[in-house]
C-alpha cells in the first residue's frame, strides 16, 4: 500500500502600498501555488498582521508609509521571526546590506513573476532556518558560558590542613571553595595509600602507575 504525504502550501503575506503591484503580486503568487493570507498597505500594518496571521513568509516592498520595508523586517525578526523577501523596483547595494543585516533572506525586482517569487521564497525560508539555528546555538553557548566558572590566579592554601583562604580571610575546605566557584562536582573515594591507612585489613595497597611528567 502506498501512502502519500500531503504538503501544505506556503502561506504568504504581501506588504505593498501600491494597489496594482499588490494585486499583480497576489496573482503571481497564486499562480505559483502559494496561499496569500492578506495584504498590508504599510510596514506598520505588516508587522501587526505577522503577529495575527503568522504567515510562512512575507513579501514586502521597501518604500512604504508609516514604516519602510527594512524597518518593518527588523521589527518582524525581533518580535515574531519570519522569512522575508524584499520586493523593490530599485534595490541599491546599501539597501541590500541593510536588509540583509536585519534578516531579509532574498530579493525580487518589480514587477515580480511567479518563478522568481518561488525561487526567492525558497531561498528566504532556507536562510531563515539557518539564521534561527545560528541564534539557537549562540544562545546555548552564551548560556553555557554564563554557567561556567573557572579558577585563575594564585590560591592561598594551608600546608597542613589544605584549606583555601577566600577573599574575606575565611579558610574553606577544598571541596567547598571549588564547588562554589566552578561547576565541578566532587566524587569521593580513597587513594591507594589512604585505603591501606584506614582499612589495613584489605592488605597492601595496589602499586600506582608511574607518573608521566608531561601531564604535570
Amino acid at each position: 500500500m502506498t501512502t502519500t504525504t500531503h504538503v501544505q502550501p506556503v502561506r504568504v503575506l504581501i506588504a505593498e502600498d501600491e494597489g496594482l503591484v499588490a494585486a499583480f503580486t497576489r496573482l503571481e503568487l497564486q499562480a505559483g501555488g502559494f496561499v496569500v493570507l492578506g495584504t498590508a498597505p504599510d510596514g506598520l500594518r505588516a508587522v501587526e498582521l505577522v503577529h495575527t496571521l503568522r504567515p510562512d513568509v512575507v513579501v514586502m516592498d521597501i518604500a512604504m508609509p508609516e514604516l519602510d520595508g527594512i524597518a518593518a523586517a527588523a521589527a518582524i525578526q525581533s518580535e515574531c521571526p519570519t522569512p522575508v523577501v524584499i520586493l523593490s523596483a530599485h534595490t541599491e547595494s546599501s539597501q541590500v546590506r541593510e536588509a540583509t543585516a536585519v534578516g531579509v533572506g532574498a530579493f525580487v525586482a518589480k514587477p515580480p513573476h511567479a518563478d522568481e517569487l518561488a525561487r526567492a521564497i525558497t531561498i528566504a525560508i532556507a536562510r531563515h532556518a539557518d539564521l534561527m539555528e545560528l541564534r539557537r546555538l549562540n544562545t546555548a553557548l552564551q548560556h553555557s558560558l554564563a554557567e561556567t566558572k573557572t579558577l585563575t590566579g594564585l590560591l592561598p592554601i594551608c600546608c597542613g590542613c589544605k584549606k583555601i583562604r577566600d577573599d574575606t580571610g575565611y579558610w574553606n575546605e577544598v571541596e567547598t571553595y571549588v564547588s562554589t566557584r566552578t561547576t565541578a562536582k566532587f566524587s569521593h573515594g580513597y587513594c591507594p595509600k589512604c585505603l591501606h591507612k584506614y582499612f589495613p585489613e584489605l592488605g597492601e595497597p595496589p602499586v600506582e602507575p608511574p607518573r608521566d611528567v608531561r601531564t604535570l
